[in-house]
């Protein structure tokens, strides 16, 4: 199975803050060849060219860093998820710093800067990368699992001891759901109880009302949701970004619970060796560039 490699048409721009840097930074988003895949680019250190591939990545619970000669770039599953979403394989993504920025705390602001810039075709295909065996890790209460299926559908499970959140489940076709209308606009979120000591860690410097959702022990402070279930939707915002790491598009079922960043770090790399063992992929195609508070 293969898919139409796709990328962007003109060069489009987005500036803001950092959420965990507190860092002003622009990003500028622009079209590349077929092959080339997903690229960020610290336009601030000599165009030092970082792939976003799984080998590049180092992922905390709270964000997704990619990095390179001890250069990074922090949190880019938003980015990743929205570029994902667009179907897009080759672009080069231009920054001035270390952070991209959160904008309002989802991959809606990237949507409509990809759709100013619009998609084309490449005139190449890429191989999807499908699951013919059960993968899965688990870490105590939290796990992650994946089976064979035609194609990429995500069932994601959270539960909060929250009277806001509590539990929450939903199931998301990646091929006949509409990413742009029930993932995308879905914001990150944290609790007010945790920010001194995230900040203390030198996170969260950029965090504001303005940027995520914000709890305290009872309530939204900076309500109205989005969605009833706009934390989860969140939580498969992230899975979509990360899983883009793999460099390929993927067809499996992901059944999630409770999972994040660092677990679903863990998972891409067991799929990719997975992948590697079984001969689905050439270690050569995984060397090429590809394509939280909560």
């Amino acid at each position: 199975m293969f898919v139409q490699r796709k990328t962007i048409n003109s060069k489009v721009s987005i500036s803001g803050i950092g959420l965990h840097s507190g860092v002003y930074t622009r990003v500028e988003l622009r079209p590349a060849v077929a092959g080339s895949g997903v690229t960020f680019v610290r336009a601030d250190l000599h165009g030092l060219r970082i792939p976003a591939l799984q080998a590049s990545t180092t992922a905390f619970d709270y964000a997704t860093t990619v990095s390179k000669d001890d250069v990074s770039v922090g949190t880019v599953e938003h980015l990743l998820a929205a570029i994902a979403g667009s179907g897009i394989t080759d672009v080069d993504i231009h920054i001035d710093g270390p952070e991209v920025p959160i904008v309002d705390g989802s991959a809606l602001p990237f949507m409509h800067l990809i759709d100013a810039a619009g998609v084309r075709a490449l005139g190449a295909e890429v191989p999807v990368l499908r699951i013919t065996e059960p993968i899965e890790i688990t870490d105590g209460q939290k796990s992650i699992r994946i089976v064979p299926s035609n194609r990429l559908v995500i069932k994601y499970k959270i539960d909060f001891d929250h009277p806001v959140i509590g539990r929450q489940i939903v199931h998301f076709d990646f091929q006949h759901d509409s990413f742009l209308r029930k993932i995308a606009p879905a914001r990150t979120f944290g609790f007010v109880r945790d920010v001194e000591q995230m900040r203390a860690a030198g996170l969260a410097r950029g965090g504001s009302v303005e940027n995520a959702i914000v709890l305290d022990d009872r309530r939204v402070i900076n309500g109205p949701l989005r969605f009833r279930d706009e934390f989860v939707r969140h939580k498969i915002l992230d899975l979509i970004g990360d899983l883009a790491l793999i460099g390929r598009p993927i067809a499996g079922e992901i059944t999630a619970q409770r999972a994040g960043h660092a677990l679903h770090a863990r998972f891409v790399e067991k799929i990719i060796a997975a992948a590697e063992a079984q001969e689905e992929i050439q270690p050569r195609l995984l060397a090429q560039p590809a394509g939280s508070f909560a």
